[in-house]
């Protein structure tokens, strides 16, 4: 387990820049936190470090964006999927092929609100957690 704070949404997105260099294929990294508590801004980073082209808007909407990244990472990376399960339940979330995502050899997913899965969220994850510490600063907390 490790914590970090940030201090601005700048602070949040170079976090995730450098976090996301670290991942390896078929990890899912799920996003945890309030509304507003950075968990988008944090996958915008994340986005940004693995090299997928922008923008990268927030699935709340639409569920999931994929990026197919314009150069492999260093470890094999050539996808990633960016969901949002605020607004759907499980069965819906399964239909659209969460499981596969997870599985997906060359890809990762970003998961927020993985909460509203329950169950179907595989054990086999990085978890953050993000909390308002004041209006500008974070904790950004990360399990696995």
């Amino acid at each position: 387990m490790s914590t970090i704070h940030t201090h601005a949404k700048a602070e949040t997105q170079d976090f995730g820049k450098r976090f996301g260099t670290t991942l390896l294929p078929q990890t899912l990294v799920t996003l945890t936190g309030d509304l507003g508590a950075g968990k988008t801004t944090l996958a915008q980073g994340i986005l940004e470090g693995l090299g997928a082209l922008p923008p990268y808007p927030s699935p709340t909407f639409v569920l999931m964006n994929q990026y197919e990244l314009p150069v492999p990472t260093i470890t094999g990376i050539t996808r990633v999927y960016h969901a949002d399960a605020y607004r759907v339940g499980c069965d819906d979330f399964e239909k659209l092929g969460f499981l596969e995502w997870c599985t997906d050899p060359e890809g990762i997913v970003l998961l927020e609100w993985p909460e509203r899965l329950g169950d179907l969220v595989p054990k086999e994850r990085v978890t953050i957690y993000l909390r308002h510490v004041s209006d500008t600063e974070r904790s950004v907390e990360i399990i696995g």
